[in-house]
């Protein structure tokens, strides 16, 4: 799940030719440690439901990758 979860980010990043990460941690912040802006979390969003067929902001805000590894079945 944490691979599945790093290459989605990774290929975010790689779009707006950010340095890509090499490991996730479940503290890490989506906006603060991996420089998300808001169009690459809607990016993320879209992404995620497509590979994990769920909506991971449906509940309100996501702010770290720890959030969104409790929501993926």
């Amino acid at each position: 799940m944490n691979e599945k979860l790093l290459k989605i980010i990774n290929s975010i990043k790689k779009n707006k030719q950010d340095k890509p990460v090499e490991t996730l941690t479940e503290k890490m912040r989506l906006r603060e440690d991996l420089n998300l802006d808001s169009f690459d979390l809607a990016e993320l969003t879209v992404k995620i439901e497509d590979e994990f067929d769920i909506d991971i902001f449906e509940d309100g805000l996501v702010l770290t990758v720890g959030e969104i590894l409790n929501k993926l079945p």
